[in-house]
């Protein structure tokens, strides 16, 4: 077992496969975040309304610098797909628009593009993502891409879509759930005009904490899930997402703590490296081809398995306590997440349960 582990929440019993999913944040943060939930409840008219506004202030600087960008241009949401749901609402699509997208998306921002395509008589195209600008038209207005995606697990060319995306006029929206803290972010190098990440996976900050990146000139048409008191003028886009009613902000507050903890604990190229080489070992043990390239790999992998089993990711748990998702259709994929806490023993457990299981 990792020496890390102990650092962790997780059930010892248990092998756990599969940050990716939810993360799992460790003690130190944990505690950090329940100090502050304290703290509200010590005197929340005072932790509300006298500091919270400072406090957000010197989190979003700590989030800034770690992902590249103003403390300004980054608000904290509740996770990714909030952002990417403030982000399709910003675009403000008419009938006949066009919003381009990969084949390979995370199925809940697939339904909020459709929702707000379909109300505004826009459409959702999908193409592949080396083949993605063959579906460009006349009537696209906003390319729309993952980082790094959920089902395939691949670190897809963002640089190189952004910038031909801007070059033709087009606005760019990126899904940054899985980037954060699995690569090294610069926001503001990357040009994407929307951003959204979370903090509770690869950051491992609480649950909860998200954020979304907005360049300045889009600041204006990206409005807050809700009108509540940050809409009293003077409003910005900081007052406008920050102020939302009352609500439990300690996840947000332990984000620097979060950033703190990984740094401390960079231990990313023994977890990509142990993820490729498990990637192999799996696609030999299944006969599957790999996905794509090895160097699309960051710390998650998904292998094709020999057929479709949706009953697979329960039996192993069950009778094996090993968490690890099937994904995709007919939960065809197998996914496997190497975080600071897994090492070689975890994967040669699933390795060795998994002629009997599948």
């Amino acid at each position: 077992m990792s020496p890390l582990r102990e650092l962790f929440l997780l059930d010892p019993d248990v092998v756990y496969l599969n940050h990716g999913s939810f993360g799992a944040c460790p003690r130190p943060v944990f505690e950090r975040y329940q100090a502050w939930q304290r703290e509200l409840e010590r005197e929340p008219v005072r932790f509300i309304t006298r500091r919270l506004t400072g406090l957000l202030a010197a989190a979003r600087a700590a989030l800034g610098e770690f992902v590249g960008a103003p403390a300004d241009d980054v608000t904290f949401v509740q996770n990714a797909t909030t952002g990417v749901n403030i982000a399709a609402r910003a675009l403000e699509l008419r009938p006949g628009d066009e919003v381009l997208a990969t084949d390979l998306e995370y199925d809940a921002c697939d339904l909020t593009w459709e929702h707000v395509c379909e109300r505004a008589g826009a459409h959702y195209v999908r193409a592949e993502v080396d083949r993605l600008f063959e579906s460009r038209s006349e009537r696209t207005r906003a390319v729309f891409i993952s980082h790094v995606t959920s089902e395939t697990a691949l670190l897809l060319p963002v640089e190189e879509v952004v910038a031909r995306a801007r070059a033709e006029g087009l606005t760019t929206i990126v899904d940054g759930a899985h980037a954060v803290a699995q690569v090294d972010l610069d926001l503001t190098s990357l040009g994407a005009d929307l951003y959204a990440g979370t903090c509770h996976k690869w950051l491992c900050a609480p649950k909860g904490s998200g954020f979304l990146y907005v360049r300045p000139e889009w600041q204006e048409r990206a409005q807050a899930p809700i009108v509540s008191s940050g809409y009293c003028e003077p409003a910005t886009f900081i007052s406008r997402t920050e102020r939302q009613g009352t609500r439990d902000s300690a996840a947000y507050l332990a984000v620097p703590d979060a950033i703190a903890f990984v740094r401390e604990h960079d231990e990313r190229g023994r977890c990509v490296a142990l993820a490729r080489e498990a990637r192999r070992e799996l696609c030999d043990l299944f006969g599957t081809e790999p996905l794509a390239p090895e160097e699309q790999i960051l710390q998650m992998a998904s292998v094709r398995l020999p057929h479709g089993d949706p009953t697979l990711s329960q039996r192993l748990f069950d009778e094996h306590r090993i968490e690890i998702p099937t994904m995709g259709p007919s939960d065809g994929l197998l996914r496997i997440s190497i975080a600071l806490y897994n090492d070689r023993n975890d994967v040669d457990r699933l390795l060795a349960v998994l002629p009997e299981v599948v």
